[in-house]
């Protein structure tokens, strides 16, 4: 053998060896917790650096809360980064309204930042809630509130016991798509009419899907022009009346430099994302409680 070849072989060798070790090294996610609630499969999964919450067990791609065990801080999805841009357009909500709990993550994080606020948040699953609180750090205190009961219930009932809110935020999903029912104008109508003249609405949706012309036109039939926060999510920034100025969003911004690098992101970054100009079709049809958008989802022609 020449020593060319045997310099090859031992190098591939070397190579084999490497790759296995650092396979070894990769964990994969690991269940720490399983339950059938009501509504859904609940799933809590742990690897070194991470543990999510999941709603299918295909949770690489269904997360729907994470915590960066490290630096638990940190806020791992942008979506949840994108949201806290609606502090840019109001930066001292006093009454914050949270629909959809996940593993808390947007309630816990807005209390840190906004030590005079009082938020409220609403989750249908009491096994979703009982996660958060157990493996999220997910807690009830004076300034933080849970309602275990349907969204739209929930804003239907507040409006008419006289409650507003200067920030809702709207982040119900099941493990497909945001519920059909918090999706039309009649919803979106009750909450606009929960806000505060002046109040603000962030909505985490999609920024691909079949949907997203009828929710562009459902939210701008009920709010007029809003702003639009994308990456592989959209998170939409609308208000109860005009909607701020870039100018004055950019003002507000520089108040969370040190908070959102706190966090694991840019100010900078986040407010470089948001734009009014419409990139749908205006044509779509806007979403009701009559037409139903479910045949748009399940792929139906």
């Amino acid at each position: 053998m020449s020593s060319t070849r045997r310099v090859c072989r031992l190098g591939l060798a070397a190579t084999l060896i490497y790759l296995g070790a650092t396979s070894a090294q990769i964990a994969e996610p690991r269940l720490i917790h399983s339950e059938k609630s009501l509504y859904r499969q609940v799933l809590v999964y742990e690897d070194d650096t991470s543990r999510c919450l999941c709603f299918t067990h295909q949770c690489s791609v269904g997360r729907q809360s994470c915590i960066d065990l490290k630096f638990p801080q940190h806020l791992v999805f942008e979506y949840t980064q994108m949201m806290l841009g609606a502090l840019f357009l109001t930066p001292e909500p006093h009454r914050i309204l949270v629909i959809g709990l996940g593993g808390g993550t947007l309630p816990l994080t807005l209390e840190k930042l906004l030590p005079a606020a009082d938020i409220d948040t609403v989750e249908i699953d009491p096994a979703v809630v009982n996660v958060a609180q157990r493996y999220f750090g997910f807690r009830v205190d004076a300034r933080l509130h849970v309602f275990e009961q349907d969204g739209r219930t929930y804003a239907h009932q507040a409006l008419h016991a006289g409650k507003r809110y200067d920030l809702i935020m709207l982040d119900a999903y099941d493990n497909q798509y945001i519920p059909e029912h918090m999706l039309t104008r009649e919803f979106l109508s009750e909450v606009r009419a929960l806000l505060q003249p002046g109040g603000i609405v962030a909505a985490n949706t999609f920024s691909q899907s079949r949907l997203y012309s009828n929710e562009s036109v459902t939210y701008r039939a009920v709010f007029g022009e809003f702003y639009n926060v994308k990456t592989g999510n959209r998170v939409i920034l609308a208000a109860n009346g005009p909607l701020p100025s870039l100018d004055v969003a950019t003002r507000n911004s520089r108040r969370f430099v040190s908070a959102f690098d706190g966090l694991g992101f840019s100010q900078q970054t986040l407010l470089d994302r948001f734009y009014t100009s419409v990139d749908w079709y205006t044509g779509a049809g806007i979403l009701t409680d009559q037409y139903s958008p479910a045949y748009l989802l399940n792929g139906s022609p």
